[in-house]
C-alpha cells in the first residue's frame, strides 16, 4: 500500500484540528414544573396505616396480589395475605411504618412511630427519563406524570440504576417484563377522575391537586401548632370535603419541594425524613450531570471518527490505482490468469 507521506500528514494534522476545536459540553438548563402539574400531598401525620390506599392502586391498576410476604411466611400460609414488605413487581404503592425506642407516641421521634407511603416521586427532571435510550419513559408535558411505554421499552433496567428513590421494579419472574411504577392513574384522570390513592384515604392523608397549590397547602400546615385542631381537605384539594383533626406537629420540610429539583410527590411528616428511609438529595437533579457527560462523551468521540475515517479514505484512495491495474510480470509484461486445462 502505498500511502503519500504528504497526503497522510494532512490527515492527521486536520483530525488533530478537529479534536482540539470541540468546545466543553455545557450543563443544560434545569427543567421546570408544567403549569398544569398535578401532584400527590403526603401528610404521614394523617396517616393510619390503614392500607386503604394499596388496595384502591391495585384494583385501579389491575395488579396481581403478592403472596411473598414474611406474615405469610411466619403463619406457614399462602395465598391469604397481600402484604407485601416494600415496592416490587406487584405493588406500586406501599406504605411502610417507622419505630423508635419504645414506639408509644405517633409521629415522634424518640420512643414514636411513623407511617412513609412509597411511590414514584414524578420527578420534575427525571433521572429515569434522562437515563431511558429509548424513550420508554417520557414525562407528560402537561401533567407532569412520569409515564411508560411497555411497547418502548428493552428491559435495560437503567431506569432503576438511576432513580435516587428506588421506584422502579422490574418483572423478574415473567417471560416478558416490564417497568412496573406509579403512574398517578393517568387513566383515571383522563376520565375526569382522580389517583385511586387518594380516592380510597380516608383520612386526607393522601391528597390530590395541582402541585402549586399543594405545595401552599403544605406551608399552610406548617404554621399549626401541635395540639389545635385544624381542618384538613382529603381526597382532592378542590374536591369540597374536608375533615377536622388535632394537629400533632410537623418536621419542618416539605419532602420534594427542592429535592433533585421537585418532585410532584409531596410529603410532610412528624419525624425527620432520614428516619423514614428518605435520601438526602440535593436540589439539583442528576440528570442534568449525566446528560452532561453523556454529550460530552459524544462529542469527543466525533474527532477520533473522524480522524479515522481520513485514514482509511486516504488508504483508499492511494491503494485504488493498485487495485484497478492488475500487477506486472517480471519482464515488465502485464500477467495474465492462465487457463486451466480440460482433464
Amino acid at each position: 500500500m502505498k500511502i503519500d507521506r504528504r497526503d497522510f500528514c494532512k490527515v492527521v494534522v486536520a483530525g488533530a484540528a478537529t479534536a482540539l476545536s470541540g468546545g466543553v459540553a455545557e450543563a443544560r438548563p434545569p427543567k421546570e414544573l408544567p403549569p398544569k402539574a398535578v401532584g400527590i400531598l403526603y401528610d404521614a401525620t394523617l396517616c393510619i396505616g390503614c392500607k386503604a390506599c394499596e388496595v384502591g392502586c391495585k384494583e385501579a391498576n389491575d395488579m396481581p396480589m403478592d403472596h411473598t410476604s414474611c406474615a405469610e411466611q411466619a403463619h406457614g400460609v399462602t395465598g391469604v395475605w397481600d402484604a407485601p414488605d416494600d415496592l416490587n413487581s406487584r405493588t406500586m404503592n406501599k406504605i411502610k411504618a417507622y419505630a423508635q425506642g419504645t414506639a408509644e407516641v405517633k409521629d415522634r421521634p424518640q420512643d414514636g412511630y411513623s407511617f412513609i407511603k412509597r411511590a414514584c416521586m414524578h420527578c420534575v427532571d427525571p433521572d429515569c427519563v434522562s437515563a431511558c435510550p429509548v424513550s420508554a419513559l417520557t414525562k407528560d408535558p402537561v401533567t407532569g406524570i412520569v409515564q411508560y411505554d411497555p411497547d418502548a421499552c428493552i428491559g435495560c433496567r437503567y431506569c432503576q440504576l438511576a432513580c435516587p428513590f428506588n421506584i422502579p421494579k422490574f418483572e423478574y419472574d415473567k417471560t416478558f417484563p416490564k417497568i412496573v411504577k406509579c403512574q398517578m392513574c393517568a387513566h383515571l384522570q383522563a376520565e375526569g377522575g382522580i389517583p385511586a390513592c387518594c380516592e380510597a384515604c380516608p383520612t386526607g392523608a393522601s391528597l390530590f391537586g395541582a402541585v402549586p397549590d399543594l405545595l401552599e397547602e403544605a406551608h399552610r400546615r406548617l404554621t399549626f401548632k401541635s395540639g389545635e385542631r385544624q381542618s384538613y381537605p382529603i381526597h382532592s384539594l378542590d374536591g369540597g370535603e374536608t375533615r377536622t383533626a388535632e394537629v400533632r406537629g410537623y418536621y419542618p420540610k416539605v419532602y420534594g419541594e427542592t429535592e433533585t429539583g421537585g418532585t410532584q410527590y409531596l410529603m410532610m411528616a412528624g419525624v425527620p425524613f432520614e428516619h423514614l428511609g428518605m435520601p438526602d438529595l440535593g436540589s439539583e437533579s442528576r440528570a442534568r450531570l449525566s446528560e452532561t457527560i453523556q454529550h460530552g462523551l459524544y462529542q469527543g468521540m466525533m474527532a477520533p471518527t473522524l480522524l479515522l475515517g481520513g485514514l482509511v479514505y486516504a488508504a483508499y484512495r492511494n491503494t485504488h490505482e493498485d487495485r484497478m491495474d492488475p500487477p506486472e510480470a517480471p519482464d515488465g509484461k502485464a500477467s495474465q490468469a492462465e487457463e486451466v486445462p480440460d482433464d
